[in-house]
């Protein structure tokens, strides 16, 4: 079963009186079964982070459909598209987007209030996510109280405490140190092999990449190329390395 589909989908940002229009994306075509843990990884430029942004609802397609869990949300109207977003999808981004204002455990349950759903239900999800990333204990701090890898591990758990269909990261790794970065790959691991949650990470960290079972390679805003995994994290490493080479671009792009 297919949870994203991704048909000939074209973005175009137009420049003044819509001269110098520049085609970010270009017909882009692929899917994503449920429990897939799929990475994305170009050079800069080469239009991850729009692709990220139109398939997640951030932004719009100039054309082309989007499925999510079998709903067109290219064709869904702005409150549509916001209800959709906050029930079925979850997301985690390079700078944690944490409220300063809420302690840990607040942060966590912000989906769930927005949804109104009962106060023990609340408590109860928000411990068993943060449980699972081992940061429970830590639960009343603020999010200003805590180092970056805990934050991001809020963020998942944010994320994560609604069950989405699907939960898009975009470099969730890029301003942690190393042990936080591979802290967090191995708790979308763990969620993605315990819970069968379908994860999509765009990364230019080869090393992050290296966790994901799937990695799709986009160039020039097309479809270039994808891999498998199909044996160890450091043979996948390697194969992403030699990808990466064949694809071009400098040692700052990834």
């Amino acid at each position: 079963m297919n949870i994203l589909d991704v048909s000939n989908v074209v973005k175009v940002y137009a420049g003044e009186e819509n001269q110098f229009s520049t085609k970010v994306l270009n017909r882009i075509s692929f899917s994503i079964e449920k429990g897939e843990f799929v990475g994305i990884m170009g050079p800069s430029g080469s239009g991850k982070t729009t692709l990220l942004n139109v398939i997640s609802g951030i932004d719009t397609p100039t054309s082309g459909t989007i499925k999510i869990a079998n709903k067109e949300i290219s064709s869904m109207n702005g409150d549509e598209l916001a209800l959709f977003r906050r029930r079925q999808l979850g997301f985690v981004f390079q700078d944690f987007n944490l409220l300063d204002s809420l302690n840990l455990k607040e942060n966590v349950m912000l989906p769930l209030v927005l949804e109104k759903k009962d106060a023990d239900f609340m408590e109860q999800k928000a411990e068993e996510v943060m449980s699972r990333f081992g940061i429970y204990d830590i639960a009343n701090k603020y999010p200003y109280n805590i180092s970056g890898g805990q934050q991001q591990r809020v963020a998942v758990s944010r994320a994560l405490v609604n069950d989405p269909s699907i939960i898009f990261a975009d470099e969730p790794t890029g301003n942690l140190d190393s042990k936080s970065s591979k802290a967090i790959m191995e708790s979308f691991g763990k969620i993605n092999q315990e819970l069968e949650t379908t994860i999509l990470v765009v990364t230019h960290d080869v090393f992050a990449a290296s966790y994901c079972s799937k990695v799709i390679f986009i160039k020039d805003g097309m479809l270039d190329s994808q891999i498998v995994k199909k044996g160890s994290r450091k043979e996948f490493l390697d194969q992403i390395i030699d990808c990466l080479a064949v694809l071009g671009g400098g040692k700052s792009d990834f």
